[in-house]
């Protein structure tokens, strides 16, 4: 009859290891419910925690920086699409759709080598000479920043500004893409301090009277009896389409609309309300008519229109 063999040292080993190969199991699933996970793998986001106070965060302070051809200003391409940023001093303004990034890039390097942080003034702009500083409005809200362009973007079709998670905040953009105006602030206008909030505005100069046969006539007649520039708009249902500290901001607004949403409204008008010009349409017979404007005029002009009701 055959012995029966001895058991190894391996078979011997074989349940020790079994435990602490469970042990090791139970304390990594321990860990895992003990701490919140990671966020998903390219998905972006404010903190869990975001810093309080961040409302009181001041603007960009802009100074006159030299600009260089080379660095990030040289020519580039993403997606299959080439760019070449401008590497002149010169004003730029733009009417498209506002982004944001936060954590996902906190702490990289933006195009320029700074570290990007999500909690100062700054933003990403497609070409636009780096460093750069600009107005950032949005019109939704009359709301208004003043940003450090430091990064490139955004590269999705229609976005204009990648704004950081301050700025957005700021301008009451965090819920997702929304129509912005961004200028650019020249050297000229920095040394002027035209940037200011609170600087003195110049007096406006008179507006030239219209020829009789001018095409505007009839809108500008229209609107003149009610919502004339100086005086308190009649009550009724209006669409605000613009807040400017600038008048000529607001004529050119009034103007783009006449000549390209011509028909809509029945009359587009400069208020001059203090220090701020706004540019309004109406009076409208209903809420849901002057909706309906509002509706067409986001759709034509990327603006968005702000209800105001006056009795």
């Amino acid at each position: 009859m055959r012995r029966p063999r001895a058991p190894s040292k391996a078979s011997k080993a074989e349940p020790v290891l079994r435990r602490l190969a469970l042990l090791t199991v139970v304390a990594l699933l321990a860990a895992c419910a003990s701490r919140p996970p990671a966020p998903a793998p390219g998905r972006d986001g404010p903190e869990a925690s975001p810093p309080s106070g961040l409302e009181r965060v001041p603007d960009a302070e802009p100074r006159v920086e030299a600009l260089r051809s080379g660095g990030p200003n040289k020519p580039y391409e993403v997606l299959g699409e080439s760019y070449r940023p401008v590497t002149t001093d010169r004003a730029m303004r733009e009417t498209g759709l506002a982004s944001w990034y936060g954590r996902k890039f906190h702490g990289r390097p933006t195009a320029s080598g700074e570290l990007y942080d999500m909690y100062a003034m700054t933003a990403a702009h497609k070409t636009m000479p780096i460093p750069s500083y600009a107005r950032v409005r949005n019109p939704a809200n009359g709301r208004e920043v003043i940003v450090r362009i430091n990064d490139r973007g955004p590269f999705a079709a229609g976005r204009v500004i990648d704004l950081s998670y301050v700025a957005a905040q700021r301008l009451g953009v965090l819920g997702g893409v929304a129509p912005v105006q961004v200028e650019r602030l020249t050297n000229d206008d920095i040394r002027a301090g035209l940037w200011r909030r609170d600087r003195q505005l110049p007096a406006p100069e008179p507006e030239p009277q219209p020829a009789a046969d001018d095409p505007l006539m009839a809108l500008a007649t229209a609107a003149e009896g009610s919502a004339s520039p100086g005086a308190v708009p009649g009550p009724g249902i209006w669409l605000q389409l613009g807040a400017f500290r600038q008048r000529d901001g607001a004529a050119q607004l009034q103007q783009r609309v006449q000549r390209e949403a011509e028909g809509l409204a029945p009359g587009v008008a400069v208020i001059d309300d203090r220090s701020t010009y706004r540019v309004q349409a109406g009076p409208f017979a209903s809420r849901a008519e002057a909706l309906s404007v509002a509706e067409q005029l986001r759709s034509l002009l990327l603006l968005v229109p702000l209800l105001v009701e006056r009795r």
